[in-house]
């Protein structure tokens, strides 16, 4: 039998349309099957969850975040961020460092976030592969997988240059860390080459699993996350991905609003953020959360990001709060928490908005997410409740040790 779950009597906000005040959403099996007015047929048997008085609004995605690979609070036995043996790590993939228990995950279902794109560190020029998981409900970190193949992780600017010139290895400039990924993506035509050359033949080919995953890069089938802070570096990556082909996005883009022309004219969307942090190097001296402001209002699709744990995921709503303060439209802001991140990392046919076929991942709040005093009430993950009001009326992480029938992790 069908699990049938329906949201009546809230302001129903599906980011990808008008808002409805009385709205009803119906989740079928974990899956959104209506979203309307009030005259919505709420089907026989279904659990109905009276949203009356709050907000009925898609779960938020923070689009570049090391949740799970840095631990928040565990120092170095948490920190599998960055693999820092090799400028190159293409065949390095964040999933194998993901601790599904971290507190991080608590921490973003209290703040409405039910994905996120987990994405290894800016110590290499090359990171390695993201992942997209939602933010609870697995037995293990490959039940929470949204999409195994987002992007490819990349730093350019201070990060790379200072972790190896401080080894006293290339790349210790700009001028080695684009170097590294220029010989990295010609290594990768040519492998691609030779291997479509093995195929044609029927002959055998050694495999390589750093340049199989730069030649999906190059194929399109995979996005290149590009950190880079100052405007030159942005220049940069836009440089190199147009001599190789691939699809960029801006990660951080602290300085994307002096070049927010051009990354409009070429459609580059930025993931902006972190917005709560100090300037903690030269690369950072001209960020201000108003820049994002900036750069929307150029034309370019942006993200926010929090960079967890360099802000913590819960305050991504907040970062949001503040950038309206600063110019940003609201209703960008609540786009850039759902609808923005999806399309840009191409998840937007699961998350992003309430509309028929997308996940039921579904946040009530006690009113706009925008508002500082607006709660997270309940979160449901493909329409199964993960957090809300426990015993004493207070909001609870549904605990993962209920998949095992058991009441705690404890005898």
């Amino acid at each position: 039998m069908a699990h049938i779950l329906a949201f009546t009597g809230g302001h129903v906000v599906p980011v990808s349309s008008d808002p409805i005040p009385n709205g009803t959403v119906v989740v079928t099996d974990g899956v959104i099957s209506a979203v309307g007015g009030p005259d919505t047929p709420v089907p026989a048997g279904a659990e109905v969850v009276d949203a009356a008085g709050g907000w009925v609004v898609p779960g938020f995605v923070e689009s570049h975040g090391h949740v799970g690979v840095h631990e928040d609070g565990e120092g170095w036995s948490g920190n599998d961020t960055n693999e820092m043996t090799d400028p190159n790590g293409s065949r390095f993939r964040a999933i194998d460092g993901i601790d599904i228990e971290e507190v991080g995950f608590r921490d973003a279902l209290r703040g409405g976030v039910t994905t996120v794109v987990v994405k290894p560190g800016s110590g290499n020029p090359i990171g390695g592969r993201t992942v997209a998981i939602k933010t609870w409900g697995g037995r293990t970190v490959d039940e929470q997988v949204l999409a195994w193949d987002v992007s490819v992780k990349s730093a350019l600017g201070e990060n790379p240059k200072r972790v190896w010139g401080d080894k006293g290895k290339t790349p210790a400039t700009r001028l080695g860390v684009a170097s590294v990924l220029r010989d990295a993506f010609v290594a990768a035509q040519n492998y691609a080459d030779k291997r479509a050359a093995a195929a044609d033949k029927g002959d055998p080919f050694e495999r390589d699993l750093g340049k199989e995953t730069l030649a999906a890069v190059l194929a399109g089938d995979l996005l290149w996350d590009q950190h880079c802070h100052r405007h030159d570096d942005i220049a940069t990556a836009i440089r190199i991905a147009e001599e190789f082909g691939y699809t960029l996005v801006v990660n951080h883009g602290t300085e994307a609003h002096k070049i927010a022309d051009v990354l409009a004219e070429k459609r580059i969307p930025v993931i902006f953020g972190p917005l709560l942090t100090s300037r903690s190097k030269v690369e950072l001296r001209d960020r201000a959360i108003g820049n994002l402001a900036l750069v929307a209002e150029a034309g370019v699709k942006v993200a926010i990001t929090t960079d967890h744990p360099v802000v913590p995921i819960d305050q991504l709503r907040l970062q949001a709060i503040l950038a309206v303060r600063e110019g940003l439209p609201a209703s960008t802001a609540l786009q850039a928490l759902t609808a923005n991140p999806a399309d840009i990392l191409r998840l937007d046919d699961r998350v992003g908005a309430l509309e028929p076929g997308r996940d039921g991942d579904i946040v009530l709040w006690s009113g706009d997410p925008l508002a500082v005093d607006s709660r997270v009430e309940h979160v449901y993950i493909e329409g199964r409740a993960v957090y809300g009001p426990g015993d004493d009326g207070e909001p609870h992480v549904v605990e993962r040790w209920s998949r095992f029938g058991r009441s705690s992790w404890m005898r």
